[in-house]
């Protein structure tokens, strides 16, 4: 069964083609355009209009562009998500080998500095590896890296450079709930 904006079983070629003008005329469509494009008459127009519910078509129409646009939009940003997801995941495990690397050569070092400590660095450049190596192990982590900074859960909306883009692929504003830009939520303690 064809969708109510599309062909009609027991509509005409010629009636169908005036609706599709009809819509196509957008807000500013009326019934008396359609006749002038369409070189017929206005009471044509208007049994064909009536006969075959032009406004109510136009109104179902108007609905599934609306939730095609909100699919895409929320494909377009559960992509993004995935993908930024997918980058720190990536950051993080990168991070963690890192940290994994400097802990082993800070235990490397302390090992050659028992042996011979005269000739090798100083504790205080063993203790540098290991809070660096902490500091690395504990981002990689979502872990706090120092007593005054607590992890806090953050929502964010879409970018202002993302919703220009959607807007322009799209041509329709994004909706108002997704279009709220939001201050992430930082608490740092006394």
């Amino acid at each position: 069964m064809p969708l109510m904006f599309e062909q009609q079983p027991r509509e005409t070629a010629k009636a169908f083609e005036a609706f599709k003008l009809y819509l196509e005329l957008g807000p500013a469509r009326s019934l008396a355009a359609v006749s002038r494009k369409l070189g017929k008459s206005e009471g044509l127009i208007e049994r064909w209009s009536r006969h075959h519910h032009w406004g109510e078509r136009v109104d179902e129409h108007g609905k599934h562009i609306s939730a095609l646009t909100r699919k895409a939009e929320v494909q377009v940003v559960n992509e993004f998500a995935l993908e930024h997801a997918k980058r720190r995941a990536s950051q993080e495990e990168s991070e963690w080998q890192i940290r994994c690397e400097l802990l082993a050569l800070a235990r490397e070092k302390i090992q050659q500095w028992r042996e011979q400590p005269r000739r090798l660095g100083t504790l205080e450049g063993i203790a540098r590896l290991l809070e660096l190596a902490s500091k690395l192990g504990r981002l990689s982590c979502g872990m706090a890296t120092d007593r005054t900074e607590k992890t806090v859960e953050e929502t964010r909306t879409l970018s202002i450079e993302f919703k220009a883009a959607i807007e322009k692929i799209y041509g329709q504003p994004v909706p108002p709930e997704f279009a709220k830009p939001t201050e992430p939520a930082i608490d740092i303690a006394p």
